[in-house]
């Protein structure tokens, strides 16, 4: 997020996506829970973009896996030979990388087609495979290399230590700690349902973009950096600033009504029909049977 400074000195953060409210997530979760039909699914562009990924990094984890054979059975075997300790060096960094690139695919997979929270043993699997694939690419490796009596100590710590430290880095590469999942996506879309459009197409006709600011505690969104609303003194002091669909996903119920208000506080022109694009809001923010709104003096 990139942030400046409105004119009351606060923080103006951009957010490019924002956490959808409790609500939304409450939603969602009970949605996925019974299978519903308003449970997000990915497209089919999407899903098929998934798969090509997922099968290119299942081509690069036998690889790695098919080279650690080579490792174990065929290499281990030339400790005589004066290039050994070389090639096993190589070998353990291939296996490593080969793991590692298989992982990104993998992860690129899950964000386009991931699983879901409610079935815990699949999301750990899915989400955390390629940390599951190193471990098997390196730790029998590793304890044979350990093991091997033909092997000096010094090319055992040598090998030994640098493949430990391959595994550790291939797993925290391969690791998906912010796994996306089937719920999160279907909270994003229960927070963008609604009037988006609507309210999108009027702050594009009063301002000329889809862009609005908004701070935590506030419940509707403004037009502005600089309306007053916002520059209040509020709880964390920033102010957050997006399109109107990343507002909604925030838990902001609409538009502020002092659409007149800001419109001169910002410097945009008041339209002659701004009393009916008031009452448009207005009739909007009802539709949506969101919770009465904090007055527009608080933040």
């Amino acid at each position: 997020m990139a942030e400046e400074t409105a004119k009351s000195g606060k923080k103006v953060v951009k957010v490019e996506k924002a956490e959808p409210s409790q609500k939304a997530k409450d939603l969602a979760n009970e949605a996925v829970k019974n299978n519903t039909d308003g449970v997000w699914k990915p497209t089919p562009e999407a899903k098929s973009k998934a798969t090509t990924f997922r099968i290119v990094a299942v081509i690069f984890w036998v690889v790695a896996i098919a080279a650690e054979a080579v490792t174990i059975f065929w290499l281990l075997k030339q400790t005589s030979q004066s290039w050994f300790i070389w090639a096993l060096i190589g070998a353990i960094v291939l296996i490593g990388v080969l793991a590692t690139v298989g992982s990104q695919f993998w992860k690129k997979a899950n964000q386009l087609d991931p699983a879901k929270k409610s079935e815990p043993a699949r999301f750990f699997i899915q989400n955390q495979l390629g940390v599951i694939i190193a471990i098997i690419a390196f730790l029998p490796l590793i304890i044979l290399i350990f093991l091997n009596k033909d092997m000096d100590g010094k090319q055992k710590g040598i090998a030994g230590g640098l493949a430990i430290v391959v595994l550790i880095a291939a797993g925290l590469l391969s690791a998906e700690f912010n796994p996306n999942s089937v719920e999160d996506e279907t909270a994003q879309q229960v927070a963008n349902e609604g009037q988006i459009g609507d309210y999108a197409a009027i702050v594009t006709e009063l301002t000329g973009e889809d862009h609005v600011t908004w701070t935590k505690s506030g419940e509707v969104y403004h037009l502005c950096e600089d309306a007053s609303a916002v520059n209040l003194t509020s709880a964390d002091n920033q102010i957050y600033s997006g399109d109107v669909a990343t507002a909604h996903t925030a838990g902001k119920h609409g538009l502020t009504l002092e659409i007149t208000k800001e419109l001169g506080e910002c410097g945009f022109a008041v339209p002659d029909n701004v009393d009916d694009i008031i009452a448009q809001v207005r009739e909007l923010r009802a539709t949506e049977a969101a919770p009465e709104p904090a007055p527009e003096s608080t933040n």
